[in-house]
């Protein structure tokens, strides 16, 4: 039969929060070995198929997996971008949802009973590992990490981790072809964010699924995935003219959420493998052809990062002269104009200098912003459906709030919120430095008007007008807020999925409170919580299974005192001075 090239290991990936560590190498692979495929002995060297322009092969009719071509074409390439760009561009709010939608054009082959999920890991390689199973295509992933270094998660370790084992597609002669759905279940079990965290030149262990790109109009593109070290990964669905980068993402709930790329996604250290990522070509090799035309037995080989056309380390060290010691001073340009990271980014991306109109701008952060609530609600609506809120207080937190595993990790939101909220001081920030440019005459803005403040005002308002969102309460009664009210709200918006939704949206007025049936222990947590509510950061690498008494007492690592700065009106109708004194010192953070 054929089989997912396994390994020993211990445990599956929802212990991934308490990886046992043995002889230095963490597994994140299923507890049993199944395999007779040859095992991979090292990197080597991607060699020629000689059907490189073949055409796509028919679409699959069952659930085998029938390998017909030894490798990807740039045919296989280009379909699987427009794969990605039709699920990005649709309302599919689920990843089962996704490959069952009208936007799929494979989902007619889909077969009976077989339901998709994936988690933000999980979702680069449930969508590839799909793609390729519908057309008959080669299909590898990372199945265990070692750290580079002492951790208690892999997921989060600050000197990076390597690539130890892999599992494959590989079909056997005179044998059941491999079974898609199981190979895509094991990918869900296998993979974790702990695939994506290394060094972009790591050369210890095998090559890793993926490399770090050119950042460029040719190599950003649908399909490209984005490893934030704080525990996320997205995919990038379309890159529009301007170099706005639009990406979905997937969560613990098995949801779907769209953005734009950001300041959410922090840079870090090489270490960490922060950043953008395309798929490592994989060739089979010493495959044979079985009568009915697939390739069966075979071993796999990767591309070398020195034989691939785009790799770069440009993202990590700087478009100048790159000190690898020193990553965090490193410069970027464009056209020898230095930018910051971020705004380098997207103007490589769209392959032209850019001139920003703030207005507009303005507008689309705002958009994206109103997304998140929504998307937001989604969110609060599945942990009320599971049943998470009527459950008693835990005694303490867990271990990370941010990264952990069961209820906690599948229904609460410290990370999602740390985005949103990061997302509120971007806006701020962004529109501190519009200002900034139109007053200081730079060439990098297109601004026709002669009020700067008045007319960002404006438009801030017009959005504010056009968004809000609505939450179910307790008493299965509807309760709509609009953007401004949330805002306001922002920092009181409780990540703990055993509070109430009152709670959950930040409900502070009795009236609104009145239906909440949270007692005197949650509304005590929730009061206890508020330092961690107040912070931007995701800090993985700290204990955090505070007990209430602790947080009462502000232990260390309970978060901040006060909140960052996010009033857009404040900062526009102040005095000039004022205002002029807020916009520099926001540029200069």
């Amino acid at each position: 039969m054929g089989a997912v090239e396994d390994i020993e290991g211990l445990g599956m990936k929802s212990r991934i929060g308490a990886s046992a560590i043995i002889a230095g190498v963490v597994s994140l692979a299923g507890a049993t070995a199944s395999s007779t495929a040859l095992a991979q002995t090292g990197p080597t060297q991607f060699e020629q198929s000689s059907d490189a322009t073949a055409p796509l092969p028919p679409v699959r009719t069952d659930r085998s997996w029938r390998i017909l071509r030894d490798r990807w074409t740039a045919t296989d390439e280009k379909a699987y971008e427009d794969f990605i760009t039709a699920i990005g561009e649709s309302n599919c709010r689920t990843t089962d949802q996704c490959l069952k939608h009208a936007a799929n054009v494979y989902r007619g082959s889909n077969p009976r009973g077989v339901n998709y999920f994936a988690d933000c890991a999980d979702l680069p390689y449930t969508l590839r590992g799909y793609f390729a199973w519908m057309n008959g295509l080669p299909f590898a992933f990372a199945s265990a990490v070692a750290p580079n270094g002492y951790t208690r998660d892999v997921r989060y370790v600050a000197s990076g981790n390597r690539i130890i084992e892999k599992a494959v597609v590989i079909n056997w002669p005179g044998q059941q072809p491999m079974d898609g759905p199981d190979v895509l279940r094991r990918v869900s079990n296998y993979v974790s964010t702990a695939m994506y965290r290394y060094h972009p030149e790591e050369k210890r262990g095998l090559p890793a699924d993926h490399y770090s790109s050119s950042v460029d109009p040719r190599s950003i593109r649908p399909g490209t995935n984005i490893y934030d070290p704080n525990g996320h990964v997205a995919v990038v669905y379309r890159v529009d003219p301007d170099g706005r980068i639009h990406y979905i993402d997937a969560h613990p709930d098995n949801s779907i959420t769209r953005g734009v790329y950001g300041r959410k996604f922090v840079r870090s250290r090489p270490t960490m493998g922060a950043g953008f990522k395309n798929w490592r070509p994989v060739q089979l090799v010493g495959a044979t052809r079985a009568p009915d035309g697939s390739l069966v037995g075979g071993r796999y080989t990767y591309t070398q990062n020195s034989d691939l056309e785009d790799f770069s380390v440009d993202q990590y060290f700087g478009t100048g002269a790159q000190n690898k010691r020193q990553w965090q001073g490193a410069s970027f340009a464009f056209n020898g104009q230095r930018l910051d990271y971020y705004d380098w980014v997207r103007t490589a991306v769209a392959g032209r200098n850019l001139v920003y109109d703030p207005l507009t701008e303005t507008r689309n952060m705002m958009r994206g912003l109103c997304d998140d609530l929504t998307y937001r609600v989604y969110a609060v609506e599945e942990a009320v459906s599971g049943g998470i809120n009527r459950k008693p207080q835990p005694s303490r937190l867990p271990q990370n709030i941010y990264g952990t595993s069961g209820e906690w990790e599948t229904y609460s939101t410290p990370s999602r919120d740390a985005r949103l909220k990061t997302s509120f001081v971007e806006l701020r920030d962004e529109i501190a430095r519009f200002v900034e440019l139109v007053e200081t005459g730079s060439e990098r803005v297109k601004y026709t008007g002669t009020d700067v403040r008045a007319d960002l005002l404006s438009v801030y308002r017009q959005e504010v007008a056009a968004c809000s969102i609505t939450y179910t309460n307790s008493a299965g009664a509807p309760v709509e807020l609009g953007f401004d009210e949330v805002q306001k709200r922002l920092f009181d918006l409780s990540f703990d999925p055993y509070h109430c939704p009152e709670r959950r949206w930040g409900a502070t007025d009795p009236a609104e409170l009145a239906s909440c049936r949270d007692g005197n222990t949650k509304r005590a947590w929730y009061e206890a919580e508020q330092r961690l509510r107040n912070q931007t950061e995701r800090t993985y690498d700290v204990r955090m299974d505070f007990s209430l008494a602790q947080l009462r007492s502000g232990v260390n690592g309970s978060g901040k005192s006060s909140p960052p700065d996010i009033d857009v009106v404040g900062l526009l109708t102040s005095p000039a001075p004022q205002i002029r004194a807020d916009i520099e010192g926001t540029v200069a953070q």
